[in-house]
């Protein structure tokens, strides 16, 4: 995990360098009446003039000490930022995650007991349908039926506009994270769907499953004795895999629901040319997506103890 920490960290410094972003222009404007030797001054004293590698080697010794800059977009240390969004943001994200976990996994489960119904048929064309759409137009929709037409739920925000933060409950953050959470949720449950039927497709054609049934097992038996065992090791690493997919879509769904999040954060970033808090988002994320993979990792020990035995 260091080593690719390492690695991310280089390639998103280097591309942030190499890409039209101008820190200089980004903090001085373009309207600037600053001097050209004042701009060197400036240049000099972040350390622009200097070559990339001695520029990364500055930046790594800084996040060392816990200093990742200071956000030109928002005016405070980039490590403050991430630390505020990310707490709306993991919310987000857990509750999302679960949601296209759980729902996927007993949707897949039951497509591949009724292979060929209409149930069957009905999911895979909505599985097909949910992946092929961009989770920005996923929410649009959801926002435009139930918020706009509906009246159901906000049209965005984490809390209700206007309302003082003392005054903020559990169940208006709760109600406003209900569309943003279905959205990321129906975008990213079609693939651990399909995938969960075709393991359970199968697994029902194995002979252990002919031998299950011929002693009198029944449906429900072969169910939670047979295919939930096999089936779940595979499930849960998909549903870690897609921690990368669902941190993308996240983006996208915060700036439709105006949800103040880390996605919302990474576009303002982008959109001002704000390099410390671009660098200190790549790493943040790529951090996350390797935390989960290790808690993957170890729910495999749980869950299979042939796994724990080999291990030791």
């Amino acid at each position: 995990m260091i080593v690719l920490l390492f690695l991310v960290s280089f390639l998103a410094f280097v591309l942030v360098a190499k890409s039209p972003i101008d820190p200089l222009v980004s903090y001085i404007g373009t309207n600037s009446t600053l001097s050209a030797e004042a701009k060197e001054e400036i240049k000099a004293y972040w350390g622009l003039d200097r070559p990339i590698p001695q520029r990364y080697g500055l930046w790594l010794r800084n996040l060392f000490h816990g200093d990742l800059g200071t956000s030109m977009t928002y005016k405070k240390p980039v490590l403050a930022v991430i630390r505020d969004r990310f707490s709306y943001s993991i919310v987000l994200m857990l509750f999302a995650w679960l949601l296209s976990g759980i729902a996927g996994f007993a949707a897949g489960v039951a497509c591949g007991m009724r292979q060929g119904s209409v149930y069957d048929r009905m999911m895979k064309l909505f599985c097909l349908a949910t992946k092929s759409a961009p989770t920005f137009w996923l929410g649009l929709l959801f926002l435009t039926i139930f918020a706009v037409q509906l009246g159901w739920f906000p049209i965005g925000m984490a809390v209700p506009m206007g309302k003082l933060a003392e005054d903020v409950t559990l169940g208006d953050r709760i109600y406003h994270l209900v569309l943003p959470v279905v959205t990321l949720a129906v975008a990213n449950m079609g693939e651990v769907v399909l995938y969960t039927r075709q393991q359970v497709a199968e697994i029902l054609d194995s002979d252990f499953i002919l031998y299950a049934r011929a002693r009198g097992e029944s449906e429900g038996q072969v169910v939670c004795r047979h295919i939930l065992r096999n089936v779940s090791l595979p499930a849960i690493t998909l549903q870690f895999a897609s921690f990368s997919e669902l941190f993308g879509g996240m983006a996208l769904a915060e700036n439709v629901f105006a949800y103040p999040g880390i996605g919302t954060a990474t576009t303002a970033a982008a959109m001002n040319g704000d390099a410390p808090l671009l660098l200190g988002i790549a790493l943040a994320s790529a951090l996350f997506v390797f935390v989960g993979n290790a808690a993957a990792n170890g729910l495999y020990g749980i869950l299979d103890p042939r796994i724990r035995e080999g291990e030791r």
